[in-house]
């Protein structure tokens, strides 16, 4: 190669990996979308975390294997679309096409391009589109780096993407409004996992959030399920190891078959979970409680019911809290649908209902309305696949899989129709256990 037009590549993908640490570059009419933050490789393999990184999408030789890159439009706007290239291996072709219904179109790549041109389009539906990147070459060929979708020539404000580091989806909130008597020492809710989301896994459908822990059910892979309870240890660390004596939380008793030790990464404390095959379109019950409240120590404890045997309770466990702020029981009532990996293509969906929160003198005082929350924003993770609301009398909340828009923004109040009416539970049984 010649020297300046090799000093010239060179320059080029100096300059390519200074953006890909920022992740984004944008002004009005012009933008380079980060595949690192938007795109996703199909059919998925236990290599998607080498084909896909912060560098772009590399590594890839498999004809078979589609990328997608998805954007957002909030208004119909024109555009004009190209492929950054990082490094090109071999001389090879690259098929193309805007969402399901264009035309595929044949991109042929050269070790001289950085910068190959897809074509101008121009798209009148609103909501989340993709370009879809596949090997058209024969078997054997390695296929370029692509780090950057460049958009060009669209109308200010059309088009929005992720600039996160964030691959995941947005985690979504409902924060209960508790009436009157605040002194809560039971929360009581419900949840329902459809089937139309059994197989996203990495989800985590929080039913009994509170300021000092939570619980709920997840989806940790294709075979593997839970119920979980947990702890926080009010001494701020993400390291367990860190915690002092004086701010342990100790375990006074479990269930049978649960699993309990320490977790850490998003503040530390005291962990437990039960791995069982719940199932989708089935409601469980959880219930979690304040067992006493005695100079500076709370002790929590956390059941949950199946309709695989009526209903009947069965400890998860039960910690006690050092340090504890919990002077005059439950603060901050919530539930939440969490991804908690970088599968943020998959869809995920959950039905909270007959949320009760038990004050400690015995009134039961129903939840009905809830503040929706998300932790997508403009500024740290720019998603727009999530929403909440009410069907069938339940709230319910979704994100991800880039399919259904926002129908709601944050901090809007959602109120589902009250039951009056809640179920028989018997606490001095549960006391005496």
């Amino acid at each position: 190669m010649h020297p300046i037009k090799l000093f010239n590549k060179f320059l080029a993908c100096s300059l390519l990996l200074i953006l890909t640490n920022h992740l984004i570059a944008q002004d009005s009419t012009n933008a380079m979308v980060s595949l690192y933050s938007n795109a996703y490789t199909y059919p998925r393999a236990n290599e998607e975390e080498s084909l896909i990184t912060k560098d772009g999408l590399m590594g890839w030789k498999d004809q078979d294997r589609v990328t997608k890159v998805f954007f957002y439009v909030s208004k119909p706007t024109s555009v004009s679309i190209a492929l950054q290239l990082a490094q090109v291996f071999n001389d090879c072709k690259l098929s193309v096409k805007l969402d399901k219904q264009t035309k595929s179109q044949l991109l042929h790549v050269n070790n001289l391009d950085t910068i190959i041109t897809v074509g101008s389009f121009q798209i009148k539906d609103t909501g989340y589109h993709y370009l879809e990147i596949k090997g058209a070459s024969k078997k054997g060929v390695k296929y370029p780096t692509i780090p950057f979708l460049l958009l060009h020539k669209y109308e200010i404000g059309s088009i929005q993407f992720n600039s996160s580091h964030y691959r995941g989806a947005a985690s979504t909130h409902l924060r209960y409004t508790v009436p009157g008597d605040s002194s809560v020492q039971w929360f009581y809710t419900e949840v329902k996992v459809p089937d139309e989301v059994k197989n996203s896994v990495h989800a985590y459908y929080e039913t009994n959030g509170f300021h000092s822990g939570y619980g709920g059910i997840q989806i940790n892979s294709l075979t593997e399920r839970r119920f979980i309870f947990s702890i926080w240890s009010l001494f701020k660390t993400d390291d367990p190891k860190q915690i002092p004596a004086d701010y342990i939380v100790h375990l006074n008793k479990k269930g049978k078959a649960v699993f309990t030790g320490e977790f850490g990464d998003e503040g530390s404390g005291g962990h437990s979970h039960l791995v069982t095959y719940w199932k989708t379109n089935t409601t469980y019950r959880f219930l979690t409680g304040i067992k006493a409240l005695k100079g500076d120590s709370a002790t929590y404890i956390g059941y949950y019911a199946s309709p695989d045997d009526n209903y009947k309770w069965h400890l998860l466990s039960q910690w006690t809290q050092h340090k504890t702020d919990t002077k005059t029981g439950f603060k901050r009532l919530y539930a939440f649908v969490e991804n908690f990996s970088d599968n943020g293509d998959d869809f995920f969906k959950a039905y909270y209902s007959n949320q009760w929160a038990i004050t400690f003198s015995g009134n039961w005082l129903e939840l009905t309305e809830a503040k929706f929350t998300t932790t997508a924003n403009n500024k740290t993770h720019q998603r727009f696949d999530y929403g909440a609301g009410v069907e069938n009398g339940k709230f319910y909340m979704y994100s991800g899989g880039f399919k259904l828009n926002r129908n709601i923004m944050p901090d809007n109040m959602i109120t589902r129709p009250a039951i009056g009416k809640h179920i028989d539970i018997d606490f001095k049984a549960l006391e005496r256990e």
